[in-house]
């Protein structure tokens, strides 16, 4: 693994929306999807989900700023060119799989680099008030994706959950890993670069970074 820090960018009036508390039930529940804490994922870790966000999609909508969309539009930009996805700029066209979509938010953002974008979301809720496009909409556990193997030319997890072993299985070889906490350490469903990076079962080469006051990292997988 060999994983290079790029300069922070500021980011004007970025603020985190919540505080840092390792014990709050989604930053519990990130490490057991990931398989850093026991417990794992299981039918009563995907109904616990499921409700919570379903119950939070008539106010999710507050949550989006323009500094968080900021901080996911750096880590497109910067990241995908430093890993040779995009040099001069160049999309990277393919499929981008954006796991937990929420509201699809960032679908634009992903559209402008890759040639289709599926937006999955295990909350109904979420997706009933998603806009119909860019991103197809898509009900799904994201432990278990509707994609073929290696159909992904990216797989995108902006403040969502990390499923090491389907990421492996959907994720092309050469293919990106984005990973985006717009609130850095404070979001709740956070990680580290190392963690994330050494959850995975596969090499990769790739960059991190901060903007404002939220971090990414971009992975390219090597096999």
């Amino acid at each position: 693994m060999t994983v290079r820090p790029l300069p922070p960018v500021a980011i004007a009036g970025h603020a985190p929306t919540s505080e840092r508390n390792d014990d709050h039930p989604m930053r519990r529940m990130t490490r057991r999807a990931a398989g850093l804490d026991p417990g794992g994922w299981d039918e009563g870790a995907r109904a616990e989900v499921a409700d919570l966000f379903d119950r939070l999609a008539p106010e999710w909508h507050t949550r989006d700023t323009p500094e968080r969309v900021a901080v996911v539009d750096d880590a497109l930009t910067r990241g995908l060119d430093a890993v040779g996805l995009e040099p001069d700029g160049v999309a990277v066209g393919g499929l981008a799989v954006e796991v937990g979509a929420g509201l699809a938010t960032y679908s634009p953002l992903l559209a402008r680099h890759f040639d289709t974008v599926l937006a999955v979301e295990i909350a109904e809720e979420m997706l009933r008030l998603a806009p119909p496009a860019p991103a197809p909409r898509v009900l799904a556990d994201c432990s278990r994706l509707p994609l073929a193997d290696g159909a992904a030319s990216a797989s995108v997890m902006i403040n969502a959950f990390l499923f090491p072993d389907e990421v492996a299985r959907v994720l092309r070889p050469g293919g990106a890993v984005v990973w985006v906490n717009s609130s850095g350490t404070e979001t709740p469903i956070h990680l580290r670069t190392d963690e994330v990076a050494g959850a995975l079962p596969f090499e990769v080469t790739g960059v991190e970074s901060s903007a404002g006051v939220g971090t990414w990292c971009v992975l390219r997988r090597e096999r």
